[in-house]
């Protein structure tokens, strides 16, 4: 069976169904600071905000995955923790 790569999908979305994606990586970033400048005034690189019913797993100061707050929980708990990069 044939896949789709991430990159291709997006481009999908944005070239043939007029979805603006920097407009919403931009709408998303500016919703999520208030709560990454919190944990990056304390220290903390690596955690999860929680936001309209989706849980944002944030690493290193990058959303790396979008849970959905009903089955958040369990899979959040089984995400390995990240080494910091260098």
């Amino acid at each position: 069976m044939i896949r789709v790569s991430d990159h291709a999908l997006l481009r999908f979305l944005e070239r043939t169904q007029g979805i603006d994606i920097e407009a919403l990586r931009s709408e998303l970033e500016q919703r999520l600071d208030r709560a990454h400048a919190g944990a990056a005034e304390i220290g903390v690189r690596n955690y999860a905000i929680r936001s309209e019913g989706n849980q944002f797993i944030v690493r290193g100061g990058t959303v790396t995955t979008v849970l959905q707050h009903r089955t958040a929980a369990g899979r959040l708990a089984a995400l390995p923790p990240r080494e910091p990069r260098g």
